[in-house]
Protein backbone atom coordinates (compact mmCIF):
# COMPACT_ATOMS: atom_id res chain seq x y z
CA UNK A 1 0.00 0.00 0.00
CA UNK A 2 2.86 2.23 0.96
CA UNK A 3 4.71 1.35 -2.44
CA UNK A 4 1.78 2.18 -3.73
CA UNK A 5 1.08 5.52 -2.58
CA UNK A 6 4.69 6.34 -2.96
CA UNK A 7 4.31 5.60 -6.81
CA UNK A 8 1.10 7.46 -7.37
CA UNK A 9 3.43 10.84 -5.69
CA UNK A 10 6.11 10.62 -7.56
CA UNK A 11 3.72 10.48 -10.99
CA UNK A 12 2.64 13.44 -9.65
CA UNK A 13 5.50 15.18 -8.96
CA UNK A 14 6.68 14.33 -12.35
CA UNK A 15 3.95 15.60 -14.01
CA UNK A 16 3.88 19.22 -11.90
CA UNK A 17 7.43 19.66 -13.36
CA UNK A 18 6.85 19.20 -16.38
CA UNK A 19 3.86 21.73 -16.50
CA UNK A 20 6.09 24.17 -14.94
CA UNK A 21 9.40 23.31 -17.60
CA UNK A 22 6.93 23.58 -20.11
CA UNK A 23 5.23 27.32 -19.02
CA UNK A 24 8.96 28.71 -18.12
CA UNK A 25 10.05 27.94 -21.89
CA UNK A 26 7.50 29.56 -23.97
CA UNK A 27 7.58 32.99 -22.45
CA UNK A 28 11.63 32.58 -23.01
CA UNK A 29 11.17 31.80 -26.79
CA UNK A 30 9.14 34.79 -26.84
CA UNK A 31 11.69 37.87 -26.03
CA UNK A 32 14.13 36.17 -28.24
CA UNK A 33 12.25 36.29 -31.69
CA UNK A 34 10.80 39.55 -30.65
CA UNK A 35 14.84 40.88 -30.63
CA UNK A 36 15.59 38.75 -33.29
CA UNK A 37 12.67 40.30 -35.59
CA UNK A 38 13.05 44.22 -34.92
CA UNK A 39 17.24 43.69 -34.80
CA UNK A 40 17.48 44.68 -38.42
CA UNK A 41 15.22 48.12 -37.99
CA UNK A 42 16.95 48.85 -34.46
CA UNK A 43 20.23 48.72 -36.28
CA UNK A 44 19.09 51.78 -38.44
CA UNK A 45 16.55 53.53 -37.31
CA UNK A 46 14.66 51.71 -35.00
CA UNK A 47 11.46 52.37 -33.65
CA UNK A 48 12.19 56.42 -34.57
CA UNK A 49 10.29 58.15 -37.59
CA UNK A 50 12.47 57.88 -40.49
CA UNK A 51 14.94 61.20 -41.37
CA UNK A 52 14.52 62.98 -44.60
CA UNK A 53 17.45 64.56 -46.32
CA UNK A 54 15.97 67.27 -48.05
CA UNK A 55 16.87 70.08 -45.49
CA UNK A 56 15.58 73.43 -46.63
CA UNK A 57 18.44 75.77 -47.58
CA UNK A 58 19.97 78.77 -45.63
CA UNK A 59 22.35 80.93 -45.83
CA UNK A 60 23.56 84.12 -48.01
CA UNK A 61 25.63 83.93 -51.41
CA UNK A 62 27.65 86.97 -52.81
CA UNK A 63 28.19 87.00 -56.38
CA UNK A 64 30.55 89.73 -57.70
CA UNK A 65 32.55 90.39 -61.36
CA UNK A 66 31.27 90.66 -64.36
CA UNK A 67 28.53 93.04 -65.64
CA UNK A 68 27.98 91.53 -68.75
CA UNK A 69 26.81 88.22 -66.80
CA UNK A 70 25.09 90.44 -64.50
CA UNK A 71 21.67 90.25 -66.02
CA UNK A 72 21.67 86.25 -66.16
CA UNK A 73 22.87 85.53 -63.12
CA UNK A 74 20.49 88.37 -61.11
CA UNK A 75 17.32 86.68 -63.11
CA UNK A 76 18.41 83.54 -62.28
CA UNK A 77 18.81 84.70 -58.43
CA UNK A 78 15.53 86.22 -58.18
CA UNK A 79 14.20 82.60 -59.59
CA UNK A 80 16.54 80.76 -57.18
CA UNK A 81 15.88 82.34 -53.85
CA UNK A 82 11.68 82.16 -54.90
CA UNK A 83 12.31 78.70 -54.43
CA UNK A 84 14.68 79.04 -51.55
CA UNK A 85 13.20 81.43 -49.34
CA UNK A 86 15.38 81.19 -47.15
CA UNK A 87 18.53 81.80 -48.66
CA UNK A 88 19.67 85.58 -49.82
CA UNK A 89 21.81 86.16 -53.49
CA UNK A 90 23.32 89.33 -53.84
CA UNK A 91 24.45 89.71 -57.14
CA UNK A 92 26.97 93.37 -58.05
CA UNK A 93 28.81 94.12 -60.96
CA UNK A 94 32.23 95.82 -60.83
CA UNK A 95 34.31 93.84 -63.73
CA UNK A 96 35.60 90.53 -64.23
CA UNK A 97 38.76 91.25 -62.88
CA UNK A 98 37.26 93.01 -59.45
CA UNK A 99 34.63 89.53 -59.51
CA UNK A 100 38.10 87.14 -59.69
CA UNK A 101 39.96 89.20 -57.21
CA UNK A 102 37.34 89.05 -54.59
CA UNK A 103 36.61 85.64 -54.61
CA UNK A 104 40.10 84.63 -54.41
CA UNK A 105 40.45 86.93 -51.92
CA UNK A 106 37.77 85.23 -49.60
CA UNK A 107 35.81 88.49 -49.92
CA UNK A 108 32.72 87.07 -52.38
CA UNK A 109 31.59 83.28 -52.70
CA UNK A 110 31.31 83.54 -56.53
CA UNK A 111 33.26 85.77 -58.82
CA UNK A 112 31.42 86.23 -62.37
CA UNK A 113 33.97 86.53 -65.11
CA UNK A 114 34.29 86.88 -68.77
CA UNK A 115 37.96 85.45 -69.22
CA UNK A 116 39.46 82.37 -67.40
CA UNK A 117 41.17 82.87 -64.28
CA UNK A 118 44.53 82.27 -65.70
CA UNK A 119 43.90 85.47 -67.85
CA UNK A 120 43.76 87.55 -64.36
CA UNK A 121 46.27 85.89 -62.40
CA UNK A 122 49.95 85.10 -63.97
CA UNK A 123 53.47 84.61 -63.25
CA UNK A 124 53.50 85.24 -59.70
CA UNK A 125 50.44 84.87 -58.82
CA UNK A 126 49.39 82.07 -61.05
CA UNK A 127 49.05 80.30 -57.60
CA UNK A 128 45.55 82.38 -56.92
CA UNK A 129 44.39 80.93 -60.70
CA UNK A 130 44.89 77.61 -59.25
CA UNK A 131 43.04 77.71 -56.11
CA UNK A 132 40.12 78.39 -57.92
CA UNK A 133 37.18 76.16 -59.71
CA UNK A 134 35.83 77.19 -62.83
CA UNK A 135 31.97 76.59 -63.59
CA UNK A 136 30.70 77.78 -67.14
CA UNK A 137 27.63 78.63 -67.41
CA UNK A 138 27.02 79.75 -70.98
CA UNK A 139 28.50 81.70 -73.56
CA UNK A 140 28.10 85.76 -74.61
CA UNK A 141 29.18 87.46 -77.93
CA UNK A 142 29.86 90.53 -77.94
CA UNK A 143 29.59 93.18 -80.76
CA UNK A 144 31.10 96.92 -82.05
CA UNK A 145 28.04 99.23 -81.75
CA UNK A 146 28.26 102.77 -82.86
CA UNK A 147 25.19 105.12 -83.04
CA UNK A 148 23.01 104.70 -85.33
CA UNK A 149 24.11 108.10 -87.18
CA UNK A 150 27.60 106.98 -87.98
CA UNK A 151 26.13 105.66 -91.07
CA UNK A 152 27.94 102.33 -90.88
CA UNK A 153 26.99 98.08 -89.97
CA UNK A 154 29.91 96.58 -91.03
CA UNK A 155 34.08 97.07 -89.96
CA UNK A 156 36.85 94.64 -90.73
CA UNK A 157 39.33 93.73 -88.17
CA UNK A 158 41.78 96.51 -89.96
CA UNK A 159 39.11 99.55 -89.64
CA UNK A 160 38.56 98.27 -85.84
CA UNK A 161 42.50 98.08 -84.97
CA UNK A 162 42.90 101.68 -86.24
CA UNK A 163 39.98 103.01 -84.73
CA UNK A 164 40.91 101.78 -80.90
CA UNK A 165 45.01 102.66 -81.62
CA UNK A 166 43.80 106.02 -82.81
CA UNK A 167 44.98 105.65 -86.33
CA UNK A 168 41.19 106.87 -87.60
CA UNK A 169 39.46 109.46 -86.39
CA UNK A 170 36.51 110.28 -88.51
CA UNK A 171 33.63 107.90 -89.99
CA UNK A 172 33.85 108.92 -93.61
CA UNK A 173 36.96 107.15 -93.69
CA UNK A 174 35.38 103.77 -93.60
CA UNK A 175 31.94 105.13 -95.77
CA UNK A 176 29.79 106.36 -92.96
CA UNK A 177 29.05 110.14 -91.37
CA UNK A 178 31.31 113.27 -91.82
CA UNK A 179 31.35 112.63 -88.03
CA UNK A 180 34.43 112.47 -85.33
CA UNK A 181 34.89 109.19 -84.02
CA UNK A 182 34.38 109.02 -80.65
CA UNK A 183 35.47 106.75 -78.53
CA UNK A 184 33.67 104.81 -75.85
CA UNK A 185 35.99 102.21 -73.85
CA UNK A 186 35.92 99.86 -70.78
CA UNK A 187 38.59 100.15 -67.51
CA UNK A 188 41.57 97.51 -67.80
CA UNK A 189 39.46 95.55 -65.33
CA UNK A 190 36.74 94.87 -67.39
CA UNK A 191 36.76 91.37 -69.04
CA UNK A 192 34.54 92.39 -71.73
CA UNK A 193 37.29 94.46 -72.56
CA UNK A 194 39.79 91.95 -72.38
CA UNK A 195 37.74 89.33 -74.73
CA UNK A 196 37.08 92.26 -77.46
CA UNK A 197 40.98 93.08 -77.38
CA UNK A 198 41.41 89.43 -77.70
CA UNK A 199 39.49 88.45 -80.39
CA UNK A 200 38.15 91.35 -82.12
CA UNK A 201 41.43 93.37 -82.18
CA UNK A 202 43.80 90.95 -81.91
CA UNK A 203 46.29 92.59 -79.02
CA UNK A 204 45.85 95.27 -76.21
CA UNK A 205 44.53 99.11 -77.07
CA UNK A 206 45.79 101.84 -75.84
CA UNK A 207 43.22 104.12 -73.20
CA UNK A 208 43.75 107.43 -75.34
CA UNK A 209 43.70 110.85 -74.69
CA UNK A 210 39.71 112.04 -74.64
CA UNK A 211 37.86 108.93 -74.76
CA UNK A 212 35.42 108.20 -72.53
CA UNK A 213 35.76 105.24 -70.18
CA UNK A 214 32.92 103.41 -68.18
CA UNK A 215 32.69 100.02 -66.81
CA UNK A 216 28.52 99.21 -66.48
CA UNK A 217 27.42 97.56 -70.13
CA UNK A 218 24.08 99.65 -69.06
CA UNK A 219 26.07 103.40 -69.08
CA UNK A 220 28.29 102.09 -72.36
CA UNK A 221 24.54 101.49 -74.10
CA UNK A 222 23.39 105.29 -73.23
CA UNK A 223 26.51 107.13 -74.13
CA UNK A 224 26.85 105.00 -77.64
CA UNK A 225 23.10 105.93 -78.11
CA UNK A 226 23.39 109.44 -76.81
CA UNK A 227 27.11 111.14 -78.10
CA UNK A 228 27.26 111.64 -81.82
CA UNK A 229 30.15 109.86 -83.80
CA UNK A 230 30.42 107.18 -80.26
CA UNK A 231 31.51 103.66 -80.85
CA UNK A 232 31.98 100.73 -78.13
CA UNK A 233 31.23 97.23 -77.46
CA UNK A 234 28.55 95.81 -75.87
CA UNK A 235 27.46 91.55 -75.28
CA UNK A 236 24.42 90.69 -77.33
CA UNK A 237 22.65 90.47 -73.90
CA UNK A 238 22.46 94.30 -73.93
CA UNK A 239 21.69 95.46 -77.27
CA UNK A 240 18.57 96.77 -78.55
CA UNK A 241 17.48 99.34 -81.68
CA UNK A 242 18.92 102.22 -80.01
CA UNK A 243 22.22 101.60 -80.49
CA UNK A 244 23.69 99.83 -84.09
CA UNK A 245 25.53 96.46 -83.89
CA UNK A 246 28.45 96.01 -86.28
CA UNK A 247 29.33 93.08 -87.99
CA UNK A 248 33.30 91.75 -88.62
CA UNK A 249 34.72 91.13 -91.63
CA UNK A 250 31.45 90.60 -93.00
CA UNK A 251 30.06 88.16 -90.55
CA UNK A 252 27.05 89.61 -88.51
CA UNK A 253 26.99 88.60 -84.43
CA UNK A 254 24.28 86.10 -84.30
CA UNK A 255 23.57 82.93 -82.29
CA UNK A 256 24.34 80.29 -85.00
CA UNK A 257 27.46 82.25 -86.25
CA UNK A 258 28.91 82.23 -82.91
CA UNK A 259 27.91 78.17 -82.46
CA UNK A 260 29.09 77.75 -85.29
CA UNK A 261 32.55 79.25 -84.87
CA UNK A 262 32.54 81.89 -87.44
CA UNK A 263 31.89 84.71 -85.40
CA UNK A 264 34.77 84.99 -82.95
CA UNK A 265 34.02 87.90 -80.55
CA UNK A 266 32.59 85.39 -77.89
CA UNK A 267 33.62 84.12 -74.17
CA UNK A 268 32.51 81.49 -71.53
CA UNK A 269 30.58 83.22 -68.66
CA UNK A 270 32.29 81.80 -65.76
CA UNK A 271 31.10 81.93 -62.29
CA UNK A 272 34.73 80.59 -60.26
CA UNK A 273 34.51 79.64 -56.27
CA UNK A 274 37.40 79.12 -54.31
CA UNK A 275 37.95 75.88 -54.09
CA UNK A 276 35.12 72.97 -53.54
CA UNK A 277 31.43 75.60 -53.11
CA UNK A 278 29.61 75.14 -49.97
CA UNK A 279 26.07 73.49 -50.01
CA UNK A 280 24.24 76.78 -50.50
CA UNK A 281 26.78 77.80 -53.70
CA UNK A 282 26.63 74.51 -55.07
CA UNK A 283 23.25 74.28 -54.95
CA UNK A 284 22.84 78.47 -56.62
CA UNK A 285 25.23 76.67 -59.51
CA UNK A 286 23.60 73.56 -60.14
CA UNK A 287 20.20 75.98 -60.69
CA UNK A 288 22.35 78.29 -63.10
CA UNK A 289 22.75 74.91 -64.80
CA UNK A 290 19.62 73.00 -64.69
CA UNK A 291 17.26 73.06 -68.07
CA UNK A 292 15.02 75.59 -66.66
CA UNK A 293 17.32 78.53 -66.72
CA UNK A 294 19.58 76.92 -69.97
CA UNK A 295 16.38 76.83 -71.84
CA UNK A 296 14.77 80.02 -70.44
CA UNK A 297 16.61 82.70 -68.93
CA UNK A 298 20.04 81.87 -71.16
CA UNK A 299 18.35 81.88 -74.12
CA UNK A 300 15.79 84.86 -73.39
CA UNK A 301 18.33 87.06 -72.45
CA UNK A 302 20.51 86.80 -75.54
CA UNK A 303 23.41 84.39 -74.19
CA UNK A 304 23.90 80.85 -75.42
CA UNK A 305 23.67 77.29 -73.78
CA UNK A 306 27.43 76.53 -74.11
CA UNK A 307 25.74 72.89 -74.29
CA UNK A 308 25.01 74.32 -77.79
CA UNK A 309 28.26 75.64 -79.04
CA UNK A 310 29.70 73.18 -81.61
CA UNK A 311 33.67 74.39 -80.65
CA UNK A 312 35.40 74.83 -77.25
CA UNK A 313 37.83 76.91 -76.83
CA UNK A 314 40.86 77.12 -74.27
CA UNK A 315 42.74 79.81 -72.30
CA UNK A 316 45.52 80.49 -75.01
CA UNK A 317 42.75 81.09 -77.75
CA UNK A 318 42.97 77.98 -79.32
CA UNK A 319 39.95 76.74 -80.87
CA UNK A 320 38.41 73.17 -81.77
CA UNK A 321 35.50 71.35 -82.61
CA UNK A 322 33.69 69.29 -79.86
Amino acid sequence: MKKSLLLIMTLVLSITLAACGGGNNAPANTPNNTAGTNGGTNSGTGNKPEETTDKELEGSILAVGSSAMAPLVEQAANKFMDENGKVTVLVQAGGSGTGLTQVSEGQSDIGNSDIFAQEKFKDDEAAKADELVDHQVAVVAMAAVVNPAVGVDNLTKDQLVQIFNGDMKNWSEVGGADQEIVIVNRPSSSGTRKTFESYALGAASPDLPGQIQEESSGNVKKLVSETPGAIGYLALSYLDDSVTALSYDGIEPSEDNVKSGKYPIWAYQHMYTKGEPNEIVQAFLDFMLSDEVQNNDVVELGYIPAAAMTITRDVDGNVSPK
